[in-house]
């Protein structure tokens, strides 16, 4: 009898069907997963480009996770970047570098990286990078008296700089410094004709005197006693010509190596510098490693194409947001992408 009642019970028990488990939220742009890997990224991307600027992180436009397996995440980022103050071959950490500013003439940088999560740990596999320097007309209608940005070969730039490294070489007993690139230059002709320059310098084997002798047989020093510099100048042209130079060497930092283009580096030109470009693109100056994941260069395209769809939605929320609203009226919470803005959006 005992028996048959707990058969009885059995049947009547409730039957739970299992259910599955709940997929996690889509990464949000702003979320601290994302941004973890948008500065793992932002750390890569610099440390692999041997010419230009340090670029900082503006805004995080679109997140995209693929899952792999148990702990194996692959993640699709587009990132917008701005261009810093400090050289590529600075020791500055990238958290102390200034982004230049809008009336600077900003370089923007576009980015798509592509990066595995295993077990934790952040890697990047790929990365596609090009920048590009503001409209002209965007820096004159905020700003109508700043200089822009001039050719990095243009015949005064070239001058202004010949002449500022010879100034400060003419001025030092120290090592005879050598000119890597030119990094940016700017014209300004009114109310008075000014250059200014930023470039690259390196020490070489030789001693001012020494070079004298003989310019020729100076070399930069080898990788484990290199020794990178940067120099700021401004050369007044016209009424009246006058020089002002500031060099800093960086001492020699371990690991730290330039890349050196494939000639004569005497003038301190890339092959772009030669067809007029205004600044170092990162698309020329980065080169993507070999990826551990088969199909590490590969990126969906429409990860490729949601840059443009993202900023034409940054701009409608913009215009939007200039339509008044009625009272009580409570906005939307903002959408997943693309992110906060840390800077200013060219």
């Amino acid at each position: 009898m005992k028996a048959l009642v707990a058969l009885i019970l059995l049947v009547h028990l409730p039957t739970h069907e299992a259910v599955p488990a709940a997929l996690p939220a889509p990464l949000r742009c702003d979320d601290p997963e994302s941004e973890a890997a948008a500065e793992v990224a932002v750390s890569y991307i610099n440390g692999h480009s041997h010419h230009g600027y340090k670029f900082a992180l503006n805004s995080i436009d679109n997140i995209r996770v693929i899952p792999q397996g148990l702990n194996n995440d692959i993640i699709f980022l587009e990132l917008d970047l701005l261009e810093t103050t400090c050289h590529i071959l600075s020791p500055t950490p990238l958290a102390n570098c200034t982004v230049r500013s809008f009336t600077e003439h900003a370089v923007e940088g576009d980015c798509d990286v592509k990066l595995q999560k295993l077990d934790g740990k952040l890697s990047v596999l790929a990365s596609k990078c090009h920048s590009r320097e503001d409209s002209r007309e965007d820096v004159a209608r905020l700003c109508p008296d700043c200089p822009l940005l001039a050719s990095l070969n243009n015949t005064e730039v070239l001058t202004a700089v010949t002449a500022a490294l010879n100034d400060h070489n003419g001025r030092t007993a120290d090592a005879y410094l050598r000119l890597l690139e030119i990094g940016r230059a700017k014209i300004q002709y009114h109310p008075v004709h000014i250059v200014s320059v930023e470039f690259a310098v390196a020490a070489t084997n030789c001693s001012v005197q020494e070079a004298k002798d003989n310019v020729g047989a100076c070399q930069l020093l080898p990788d484990d006693q290199s020794n990178f510099g940067f120099c700021i100048a401004s050369m007044v042209m016209r009424p009246l010509q006058d020089l002002k130079v500031d060099c800093q060497l960086y001492g020699h930092q371990p690991g730290v190596i330039y890349s050196q283009p494939g000639h004569d580096t005497s003038a301190g030109l890339l092959p772009s510098v030669v067809q007029g470009f205004t600044n170092h693109n990162l698309r020329l100056s980065h080169n993507n490693p070999v990826a551990s994941e088969s199909s590490s260069s590969e990126f969906p395209i429409s990860m490729l194409l949601a840059k443009s769809v993202a900023k034409r939605a940054v701009a409608e929320v913009a215009q939007h947001d200039k339509v008044p609203r009625p009272v009580g009226f409570v906005p939307p919470p903002p959408p997943p992408c693309p992110g906060k803005i840390r800077h200013f959006k060219i």
